[in-house]
């Protein structure tokens, strides 16, 4: 395994920069040490919607298989995929979540707010945050769950793919807030111009959507206008806030946009798709 992967490292900058991502999004176990240099680091940073359209992949295809065969009830469905979309990146954006929680409603100065996203303990503010999170990121599931459609699959792949897009959006727009981290390290190491694919695999996938289902595919575009719309106030309320970016915020608004497009998704059942 490794002689394979470092012959692809001499051959691959795509592939490598997958890999970083994995290594660090993921749980996935990644048993090389990978080159973590400005050109690798910016095939990661370019490869970020790839990364969420392979999470989003592996959200909906458990979906599918559970719904169709297998005997458990919406309920336990709806947890199981849950639990999946914690456990697939070791809960490492939901640490950001909770720090930039606790950081936001301290109602302190900038500088005392970044202070506490470095501080390793958890406030109590970032537990409700995290229970609300969750539990609204529950509810969305299950209700999606018990009302699935063959589109319903097709929309869940869209929410790590937008959310990741944004998360690479966000690294690359947003001066960071101080410069130290992992966010900073993304920013310094990545060229400016490695946004410019990501319109590219927008209307790829959308596409690809098109091809399955035209009208999936309108709502869809509904769902970008959506992750639009959370990116420029996001961006906007990072300076305000926190005066930059770090990988506290980029972490909390992965977050943010995934229960967002949930949310999106648990309306679009009920008003659109009903």
């Amino acid at each position: 395994m490794t002689k394979i992967l470092k012959k692809l490292t001499n051959m691959n900058g795509p592939f490598i920069g997958m890999l970083i991502n994995l290594q660090f999004f993921t749980i996935m176990p990644i048993p090389y040490e990978l080159p973590m240099n400005k050109k690798y680091i910016t095939y990661a940073v370019k490869t970020f919607p790839i990364l969420g359209l392979l999470q989003g992949g592996i959200f909906a295809g458990a979906l599918y298989l559970l719904i169709y065969y297998s005997p458990f009830s919406h309920l336990a469905i709806a947890f199981i995929i849950w639990l999946l979309t914690i456990v697939i990146t070791g809960g490492l954006h939901l640490d950001g979540w909770m720090d930039a929680s606790d950081a936001y409603f301290s109602y302190q100065s900038i500088e005392k707010r970044l202070d506490i996203m470095k501080d390793p303990r958890t406030g109590s503010f970032g537990v409700i945050a995290l229970v609300v999170l969750l539990s609204g990121r529950f509810l969305f599931i299950y209700e999606i769950t018990d009302m699935a459609n063959t589109n319903t699959f097709l929309f869940i792949l869209a929410i790590p793919f937008l959310s990741k897009s944004l998360m690479g959006y966000l690294l690359l727009t947003v001066p960071a807030a101080r410069k130290e981290g992992i966010g900073y390290f993304f920013q310094k190491s990545v060229h400016k111009n490695s946004l410019m694919i990501y319109p590219v695999y927008l209307l790829l996938f959308l596409a690809l959507i098109a091809c399955l289902d035209v009208q999936a595919a309108s709502f869809i575009v509904l769902l970008i206008m959506v992750t639009i719309a959370f990116g420029l106030i996001g961006r906007r309320k990072m300076m305000k806030w926190f005066s930059g970016m770090t990988g506290d915020t980029l972490g909390a608004s992965v977050e943010g946009m995934e229960w967002i497009l949930w949310m999106s998704i648990w309306l679009l059942h009920y008003y659109a798709m009903g």
